[in-house]
């Protein structure tokens, strides 16, 4: 492991509530603890305006990585990404992966939609909540 992605973990630590972090493989074990406390910040907004009018209602829904990793787009027995741009998925749809060490963690879709955008290069080491892949639900 090189040391901008020791510095890049901090980084990405450093801007959650996590308190403590271990990676563990051959020939390296990695542990930080983020000593810091974090105050929860609540935000008011206010709700959207009821309309009358017979309209769908798209919102895009943000997948986002759940660990740090590497980002893959397909199984590396395979040659065919998981979910491409403009693809209908299902929930719990197979839409990317997040490779830690071997281990290979399937990052999937919460609902049924489209794939509006797909903003992370593969092999890109993300951390936790970046975003991995943008939906469009109605």
């Amino acid at each position: 492991m090189e040391i901008k992605h020791i510095r890049q973990i901090c980084t990405w630590l450093a801007e959650t509530d996590i308190t403590e972090f271990e990676l563990q493989g051959p020939g390296i074990r990695l542990a930080l603890r983020n000593e810091r406390m974090v105050t929860p910040q609540m935000g008011l907004q206010p709700a959207p305006a009821v309309s009358s009018a017979s309209t769908v209602d798209v919102s895009p829904e943000i997948v986002r990585a759940g660990s740090v990793g590497v980002f893959r787009l397909q199984h590396p027995q395979q040659t065919a990404p998981l979910a491409t741009v403009g693809m209908a998925v299902q929930a719990s749809q197979p839409l990317g992966l997040l490779q830690i060490g071997s281990l290979l963690l399937p990052v999937t879709a919460p609902c049924e939609a489209i794939v509006q955008d797909m903003p992370v290069p593969d092999g890109t080491v993300v951390g936790w909540g970046t975003p991995l892949v943008v939906l469009t639900t109605h």
